[in-house]
């Protein structure tokens, strides 16, 4: 069974949604890809405390890692994509082609990109983190200016 909540932020507002208790969604106000809002789900804020209890410490700066049981829902592909977003570093960035060549298939850039772009879990999986060659922002679902204010504020060069 599906709930949401929706929590505020320096992003604006927030949906998370949980499927059985556990976060499958964390969706950003004018999303690319975000689900319609009647496949979230019944509004019930219970199961999101520890949810928002990391955002609200990584918005603070005290949080590197988040530690919450998630459920990601997509292909075989898309979750080894997902998997590999997971493990690069707070504050560091990674490109496309670096993620397809740690999934082994270095050619596979532009499939990592499509598979980036439809992260169902925001923030907490880290998709801001990936860049293009030679460091420049290209694509983000929340927009390149929240890519921005995210990449900025972890490496330290701005605050919300």
């Amino acid at each position: 069974m599906k709930q949401h909540t929706v929590i505020d932020s320096p992003y604006d507002l927030l949906t998370l949604v949980a499927d059985d208790g556990v976060l499958c969604g964390l969706y950003m106000t004018d999303q690319r890809h975000r689900p319609p809002a009647e496949s979230f789900g019944e509004r019930d804020d219970r199961p999101f405390g520890e949810v928002v209890d990391q955002l609200e410490a990584y918005f603070t700066g005290e949080l590197k890692e988040f530690t919450l049981p998630l459920r990601l829902h997509g292909t075989p592909f898309q979750r080894g994509v997902w998997d590999q977003l997971r493990k690069i570093p707070y504050g560091d960035t990674r490109s496309y082609g670096a993620l397809a060549a740690a999934l082994g298939n270095p050619g596979a850039s532009r499939a990592v990109g499509l598979a980036n772009g439809k992260n169902p879990i925001g923030i907490i999986v880290p998709c801001h983190r990936v860049i293009g060659t030679g460091g420049s922002l290209t694509g983000y679902g929340g927009g390149l200016p929240r890519k921005r204010r995210l990449l900025d504020f972890e490496r330290g060069t701005a605050l919300f």
